[in-house]
């Protein structure tokens, strides 16, 4: 590969194999103007003066859209610094991740409060590819309003909603993309009528939810549950909560409710190759998402870190491959990127490349509402794209035509 671009937003990008959402062009040409896609041909040739990318037979994919990820490079969104974002954010551009929303932990009001000023800080300073920052298109508010017998790794921090303490995280409507909240703790179904009133998208999350109050929640808006089969109801739990007879959980709502999508964490030890193929199988890639729910452990040593602020955080166990509660009797979220995600689906998996990258780029663009701006390589579309080796391996990543600079490798 002999990438001669600068800083310029025009690009010629050749002998690329580009990965568009149901198959594979082969020495395929993807032209850039002003940031955005301007075509895609095959087997043409440079005509113009703009810098050239000669892919060398590389894969090239839409840059990856992470709607559900918590930190990198050993900081944490919530540890309430521009300098904890930058890192948590370079270390998931340069796993191929061009598109971030940053997602919060259980915590204090003070501390979500800081969360959410720094995701609209953010959000308005744009990508820096010389920095080695990608977009950060919104915030996902994730917790406190989460069931305590599903806090899973989160501090136990949790508590149900209350309108004097959502209205002020509703005051940064403008940067809010998504929320989650467990249906049924008091006070979810008003919460959900005044986020979905703010025009935030609402998710079902941590909780130990019926079917039941499942449709309810459904019936006010809930459309996307988090990381299926972690952290929520089964048949066994609610058989503790409620009693006989036996009740449908989350899960089972999701399968039969064709409008409710849901993300899988694939690094390979939260959920097996067979239930990660049986849940596509199900529902679809268009329901479907990868996620990383990556922790500050990526990218760092084996030991002990914080999941959520170094003020009050969790401690978890890294051992490398995956987080731990500290008796190493429970997952502890992931210390994976996208690009491992990708790889485990393909390889692990066997799903075809084109389905695997889809899961981690347009179908949770679609899901965010952002399927118009990113997500697929499209004429029109912001060029966001991942250079990825024979194996899937990042090689490199742009951002709005622009190469990001400080990679590193995960």
């Amino acid at each position: 590969m002999s990438p001669s671009a600068t800083d310029s937003e025009d690009l010629f990008v050749c002998n690329a194999r580009l990965v568009l959402p149901d198959r594979v062009i082969e020495r395929g040409t993807l032209r850039v103007r002003g940031g955005r896609i301007g075509a895609i041909g095959t087997n043409e040739h440079p005509q113009g003066p703009e810098p050239v990318l000669d892919a060398r037979g590389s894969y090239v994919c839409p840059g990856f859209v992470d709607m559900h990820v918590h930190g990198g490079r050993g900081a944490d969104f919530m540890d309430g610094t521009v300098e904890a974002f930058e890192t948590v954010i370079r270390a998931h551009t340069a796993a191929g991740t061009t598109s971030i929303a940053p997602t919060s932990t259980v915590a204090r009001h003070d501390q979500s409060i800081r969360f959410l000023e720094l995701c609209r800080e953010m959000k308005s300073r744009g990508p820096d590819p010389q920095r080695g920052l990608g977009r950060v298109v919104g915030a996902h508010f994730y917790g406190p309003y989460f069931a305590e017998e599903k806090v899973g790794c989160h501090p136990h921090l949790t508590r149900p909603p209350t309108r004097s303490e959502y209205e002020q995280y509703l005051e940064f409507r403008d940067v809010l993309l998504t929320a989650t909240c467990a249906p049924e703790l008091p006070g979810a179904e008003d919460f959900y009528r005044a986020a979905q009133a703010a025009g935030v998208r609402l998710n079902a999350g941590h909780s130990n939810a019926s079917w039941a109050e499942m449709a309810r929640a459904h019936a006010l808006g809930v459309r996307h549950v988090d990381h299926l089969y972690c952290a929520m109801s089964s048949v066994v739990s609610l058989r503790a909560r409620l009693g006989t007879p036996m009740q449908a959980s989350m899960l089972e709502f999701v399968l039969a409710t064709p409008d409710v999508t849901t993300e899988l964490i694939a690094d390979g030890r939260h959920l097996a190759p067979d239930l990660l193929a049986f849940v596509l199988k199900m529902l679809g890639v268009q329901r479907t998402a990868l996620v990383s729910d990556c922790s500050r452990a990526l990218g760092m040593p084996t030991g002990e870190y914080a999941f959520g602020p170094l003020d009050g955080g969790e401690p978890f166990y890294n051992d490398g491959s995956v987080g731990l509660t500290l008796d190493r009797t429970s997952l502890a979220s992931s210390v994976r990127g996208l690009d491992f995600m990708v790889r485990h689906m393909h390889k692990a998996v066997g799903v075809d490349l084109p389905t695997a990258v889809r899961m981690a780029s347009l179908t949770p663009a679609t899901i965010l509402g952002l399927e118009r701006e990113i997500g697929s390589l499209e004429v029109g579309k912001r060029a966001d794209f991942v250079v990825m080796d024979e194996d899937l391996n990042v090689q490199r990543v742009y951002a709005g035509g622009r190469p990001v600079s400080e990679q590193e490798k995960n």
